[in-house]
Formats: structure tokens, C-alpha cells, sequence
């Protein structure tokens, strides 16, 4: 067996849980970013230097979401860029734990990309509209603004109750197995189906119409995600008092 081949051996064992993520993370983007860690760990690569690389590519995307007009060659050029830059979001997490190498400094930096990505992609969508879209309804222009609103509130959403079921050590609740219909309806709220949706910038009606139909996805979403996380949290008695 080559030492290619034992490093992704090596790299199955360290997988998150596939309970709550899409089809797209579980048989695309993970498979590529352990390909990628693989690559990484035999180069000698850190995990918080594949994250900036992850950076780089993302938002050398974005910039130029925001400042080329949108044609099929550039619209495929941001399409690879973004789906690279998130397979090497995964790739880094990979990393960090088949070298048992995780630390407080790259879980923070992980999310502040994270996070600074999410409120970007939406913004240069926006941009883009303003620039380069002939908007047959200026209402279009609202679209990118709700879609930045829901990213950011499920994210920290998210965030937060991971941080408070650490607190209250829910994790030490058994753990059930991940629901295959789950899994692919969470698909149309994947960031990595949004990066394949740009591959379609260069068509301006069917990337309207796909865009819209993703935001109308991630609010029902947003809006089950927020009954859910208050249910449990309601139920537990035992969230605190707010911060002042």
C-alpha cells in the first residue's frame, strides 16, 4: 500500500459524525477535503495554514463575484475557487484531528473564516446584482439581504447551542444514527450546493430563480432550526441567565 494510500486510510477514522449534514458534505465535500488533508499531511502542511488556503481561494472568488461581469468562463472560474475553498475547509478539520493536533486557536480562526465568508458570499451577490444585473424587479436586491440575514442567524445560532450543549454535556447523550431522507433535504441549505450555484451567475434568469429558491429553502429551515433549538433548550430548564 503506498503512504498516500495509508494516510487516507488514516483519515477515515478521523470523520465528524455524519448525523446533520447534507448529502453533498457527506459524499462530496468530505471526500474531497480528505483527499486534500491526505495531500496536506504528506507535504507537511498545517491544519491553520490549509485554512488559509481555504481563505485565499474563498474569497479571491468573492472578490470576483463583486468586480467581473458575469460570463460562463468567469461563473465556472467561481464556481472551482469557492468549491475548492470549501473542501479545504474540511480538509483542515481532517487534518487537525488525525495529527491530534487541534487547538483552541484554529477552532476560533476556522470560525471566524467561517463566519466572514457567509456574511461576504451574499454581499458580492448583492453587488453583483446592483453592477451587472438589467433587474426586470429592484425587489431582486432584497434577496441577497434576507439570504445574509438567515446565514448569520443560523450560524451563530448553531454556535451557540453547540456551546451551551457542551456546558450542559448533551454529548453524552446517546448519539442516533444519520437519517438518510435528512440528509437529502438538508441539500438545498448546503453551502456547498450555493458554490454550485454559481456556476450559473453567467445565466441571469435561471441563477435568479435558483437563488431565490435557495433563500425560500434556507428560511423554512432557519425557521424549523430555531423550533427546534428552543424546544430543547426550553425543555432542559438549565440554560442560565442571559449575558447583560
Amino acid at each position: 500500500m503506498s503512504e498516500f494510500a495509508k494516510v487516507l486510510r488514516l483519515l477515515s477514522t478521523a470523520q465528524k459524525s455524519a448525523k446533520g449534514v447534507s448529502v453533498y458534505a457527506r459524499y462530496v465535500n468530505r471526500p474531497a477535503g480528505r483527499l486534500l488533508a491526505a495531500a496536506a499531511y504528506r507535504i507537511g502542511v498545517t491544519p491553520n495554514q490549509v485554512t488559509a488556503l481555504s481563505a485565499v481561494f474563498t474569497f479571491s472568488a468573492l472578490i470576483t463575484v463583486a468586480t467581473v461581469p458575469p460570463g460562463p468562463t468567469m461563473a465556472f472560474g467561481v464556481f472551482l475557487a469557492l468549491s475548492l475553498g470549501f473542501a479545504l475547509d474540511s480538509a483542515d478539520g481532517q487534518l487537525a484531528r488525525s495529527r491530534q493536533s487541534g487547538s483552541t486557536l484554529g477552532e476560533w480562526l476556522d470560525h471566524v473564516l467561517d463566519c466572514a465568508k457567509l456574511a461576504t458570499v451574499h454581499m458580492v451577490v448583492l453587488i453583483s446584482f446592483g453592477r451587472f444585473f438589467d433587474l426586470s424587479n429592484p425587489l431582486y436586491l432584497l434577496a441577497p439581504m434576507a439570504f445574509q440575514l438567515v446565514t448569520i442567524v443560523v450560524f451563530f445560532a448553531g454556535i451557540l447551542a453547540e456551546q451551551l450543549q457542551r456546558k450542559q454535556e448533551w454529548e453524552r447523550k446517546p448519539q442516533q444514527p444519520p437519517s438518510a431522507l435528512r440528509s437529502l433535504l438538508l441539500l438545498p441549505v448546503d453551502y456547498g450546493v450555493l458554490c454550485v450555484s454559481f456556476l450559473f451567475l453567467g445565466n441571469r434568469d435561471f441563477f435568479l430563480d435558483l437563488y431565490v429558491v435557495l433563500l425560500v429553502a434556507n428560511v423554512l429551515f432557519m425557521a424549523a432550526f430555531l423550533v427546534k433549538q428552543y424546544r430543547e433548550l426550553s425543555w432542559t430548564g438549565r440554560v442560565g441567565s442571559p449575558g447583560a
